[in-house]
């Protein structure tokens, strides 16, 4: 969980740096609260957008009834991703509008499957910059992405 702090801590850092002058069209730095799945049940929000950039909060591979999928990290690997973009588009963006992740990973070992998978849902070669860290995640978790997009 030490980790996991730490990594709230320096997301919440970032978005202050980055908030500075980041202004939405109206001209307000307000934090839009994104919720797909209408309010949620953990005291955490999917996404939030401030100005022309949107926060996606750290991410696993559950299914809507919040079990993780089986089939290992691959398989978390894409429901992830899933996830992610349909957070993405509850905020009218894809995933071409990620310009930074951070994979959280219980066992680095599985980097290329992962890779494999996370490489796929960028075609056109366009890679969000990335961070990798080998982390203890919740509910036994292989893979945790947390992501920032930009775009309105």
């Amino acid at each position: 969980m030490r980790l996991s702090l730490r990594a709230a801590a320096t997301a919440a850092a970032t978005l202050l740096v980055l908030t500075t002058g980041c202004a939405s069209a109206h001209g307000r730095r307000d934090p839009q609260f994104i919720q797909p799945d209408g309010p949620p049940a953990n005291p955490v929000s999917p996404a939030v957008r401030v100005g022309d950039l949107v926060f996606v909060s750290g991410t696993l591979g559950t299914r809507s009834d919040g079990t993780l999928v089986p089939g290992g990290i691959q398989a978390e690997t894409r429901q992830v991703l899933e996830n992610i973009k349909r957070t993405l588009a509850t905020a009218g963006l894809g995933l071409d509008r990620l310009v930074k992740c951070t994979a959280f990973i219980a066992d680095l070992k599985e980097w290329p499957a992962m890779n494999e998978v996370y490489r796929s849902y960028f075609p056109n070669g366009n890679y969000p910059a990335r961070a990798a860290v080998q982390a203890t995640l919740l509910f036994g978790a292989r893979v945790e992405l947390d992501c920032v997009a930009a775009g309105r």
